[in-house]
């Protein structure tokens, strides 16, 4: 019975993943063990479950089929499990968070480390990425967004500073050669390093003032991948070559140094902060509680 759950189980690490490195990475197995427990399964079951190709890995009609009925009876014997995980003196075990890049540099650094000091058996792996992604299809436990970016049918609580801003800001030796915009509007004769989500759509800059909203499509001679590139849009703005618009925190550094000057800081937008969002089940993998609980202790009481 063992070994049948635990081919069973490799089928489907596999066939999520889409090949056998990929699901060794997901798993922390080898390749080879889960291609062998494949092989067995398909031997036993007297029918191919995967189609494999140089390229690629895919379920077959059957696996398919099979695929769609094991993978929640997996997940309710994993919680069936981990009730036991709850009555260790210390919850153990992985916990995978789905994050945005912002929330991987700004929230998570105040968060991550005491929480792993506390609970030394459980080990953390950060997936950091900006699309938008079903953090359960991804093979994570639980996931941050803001709150405009929520799955439907999940439980969220606060997670770090409750209101960030936009900071909109250039070197001073940027300013000092262009001017100093006064309005949202003269932005658009600016230089402005812009940013592409990974669905293609472009960021649009927003402000805010007495009531009054201007949105701002920018243009300029830089474009980054939101997340991934910001940092190259950051030290860009640095070395003069435009106008940018980020996370307040994530400017804050150089705001205070001086090597960015803030642009249009009566008009930064304010928005509320980031959620913690995961699957409202009876029953929570004991890491995951722990770690719900753990954000629940560092919020400020009202």
């Amino acid at each position: 019975m063992a070994d049948d759950l635990g081919d069973l189980a490799a089928f489907v690490t596999v066939a999520e993943a889409g090949g056998f490195r990929d699901g060794a990475r997901a798993s922390g197995t080898s390749a080879s063990g889960l291609s062998e427990a494949v092989r067995r399964l398909e031997a036993r079951l007297g029918v191919r479950l995967l189609n494999r190709t140089t390229r690629s890995v895919a379920p077959t009609e059957a696996g398919t089929r099979l695929l769609e009925r094991l993978t929640p009876a997996l997940s309710e014997v994993k919680a069936a499990l981990d009730v036991v995980n709850g009555f260790r003196d210390r919850p153990a075990g992985t916990l995978r968070l789905n994050v945005p890049v912002s929330a991987a540099r700004l929230v998570l650094p105040a968060i991550v480390p005491p929480f792993l000091a506390a609970y030394p058996d459980i080990r953390l792996e950060v997936v950091a990425e900006d699309g938008f992604v079903d953090v359960l299809a991804a093979g994570c436990d639980a996931g941050i967004r803001y709150d405009e970016r929520l799955e439907q049918d999940m439980i969220a609580i606060p997670i770090g500073p409750r209101e960030q801003r936009f900071a909109t800001a250039a070197s001073p030796a940027y300013l000092d050669r262009h001017g100093r915009p006064s309005h949202p509007s003269e932005l658009l004769t600016h230089a402005c390093i812009g940013g592409r989500f990974a669905s293609g759509a472009m960021t649009a800059w927003e402000f805010e003032r007495d009531g009054e909203i201007v949105r701002v499509d920018p243009s300029g001679p830089l474009v980054v991948r939101v997340g991934a590139a910001t940092d190259l849009a950051v030290d860009a703005a640095i070395a003069g070559t435009g106008i940018i618009t980020l996370f307040e925190d994530w400017l804050r550094p150089h705001l205070d140094s001086g090597a960015l000057e803030p642009v249009l800081e009566p008009w930064w937008q304010p928005f509320s902060g980031p959620f913690l969002y995961y699957p409202g089940r009876r029953y929570l993998p004991a890491p995951l509680r722990a770690f719900v609980d753990f954000v629940g202790r560092q919020r400020p009481r009202s």
